[in-house]
């Protein structure tokens, strides 16, 4: 199964705090899936967002990975920084590849998800937006992405994830999320299922432990947002 892909100029503003014209860059999507439609909106602040993009201020021309699917708010929000947005629908990938749980310990079915997810060179990115992701995916399956984002993921760069805290809730929601400016999020939900795997602080810093730094931003949700460097 192979995503389709689209390729597009959009124009945006090089400023963080002002808008002003630029030259156009390339953005890449692979298609996401929105079929279903996300209930029960709202808006939250996230300091990990605003963290994020801070971190790349000064900066233009960057290439940033946005694994929840295309979205215009976030296309538009990330090429008016003036770097090169792309996109993978990563749920829609993980729901088709692995149809039957088990086959998230069988190594073929995991090759067969890295190559459609993440078909990209080694040290390709400067950021990715990993969201809730990592979340829905059992133990093999889980440590196979995070090497891979590893690999992908250029020196000094880094990806933004959240993670529910332990005894939050039962159910890991299905999320969508769309930028509104650089410290609001809009978040969508879709359903919901058991959480694969329950994730305290310590587990979550071996997850990461191949990486230099993992910082963790709590909110007043009881979702932690994490930033994690390379």
């Amino acid at each position: 199964m192979l995503s389709e892909r689209w390729k597009g100029i959009l124009r945006g503003p090089a400023s963080f705090n002002q808008a002003v014209p630029l030259s156009p860059q390339p953005i890449e999507l692979r298609s996401a899936d929105n079929s279903t439609a996300s209930h029960a909106h709202r808006a939250r602040g996230s300091r990990g967002l605003e963290q994020f993009f801070g971190f790349f201020r000064d900066q233009a021309g960057l290439t940033i990975l946005d694994l929840g699917g295309a979205h215009q708010e976030n296309i538009n929000f990330i090429t008016s920084l003036g770097h090169k947005f792309y996109s993978e629908d990563f749920l829609r990938i993980f729901r088709g590849t692995f149809q039957d749980p088990t086959g998230q310990s069988n190594p073929s079915q995991i090759d067969c998800f890295l190559r459609e997810a993440f078909d990209y060179p080694d040290e390709h990115f400067d950021g990715v937006l990993v969201w809730d992701l990592l979340e829905h995916l059992d133990a093999p399956l889980l440590s196979a992405t995070v090497d891979r984002l590893m690999r992908l993921m250029k020196p000094r760069g880094q990806l933004l994830a959240f993670f529910h805290s332990p005894d939050s809730r039962a159910l890991a929601p299905y999320s969508t999320f769309r930028i509104l400016d650089f410290h609001t999020l809009e978040i969508g939900e879709s359903g919901s299922r058991a959480p694969a795997l329950v994730f305290n602080n310590r587990s979550l810093e071996k997850l990461f432990q191949q990486f230099n730094s993992v910082k963790f931003l709590l909110t007043h949700e009881q979702l932690r947002e994490l930033i994690v460097k390379k």
